[in-house]
């Protein structure tokens, strides 16, 4: 199966944080699942990194190549992900969440995420 990592848990997998659960660590650990970070968590983190927010330290750059290294497939954003947006319910306020569901909605593939909220979703979304 193909997922899609919102950006808290693309965070906690990076630095295996105890937060991740389980389930999630299961799943990334599953070398049969195909893995992906969008570019729209890297955008995230950078702005929340030049706003100088303490949750947000990670070099996004230094971020992007360790995801590739370690077998993560960037997933870019394209102009149908930003209108995929609209079709959304205003269930979550979060433009990178909503864009990221977006992403998955459009590719067919599964956003996992621990946020509750966004798990609210119809759809593609999982929260683990």
């Amino acid at each position: 199966m193909t997922f899609l990592l919102d950006t808290q848990l693309l965070l906690w997998a990076a630095f295996k944080s105890d937060r991740l659960s389980e389930e999630a660590r299961s799943i990334i650990a599953d070398a049969g699942n195909r893995l992906l970070f969008s570019a729209a968590s890297l955008w995230e983190i950078a702005i929340k990194r030049a706003l100088e927010r303490r949750d947000f330290t990670v070099d996004p750059g230094v971020l992007q190549h360790g995801l590739v290294d370690n077998g993560y497939t960037e997933l870019p954003i394209t102009g149908a992900h930003a209108i995929a947006v609209l079709g959304l319910p205003p269930l979550h306020k979060g433009p990178f969440d909503r864009l990221l569901l977006a992403q998955a909605i459009s590719d067919g593939v599964i956003l996992l995420t621990a946020d509750a909220r966004l798990a609210e979703y119809p759809g593609p979304v999982r929260r683990v």
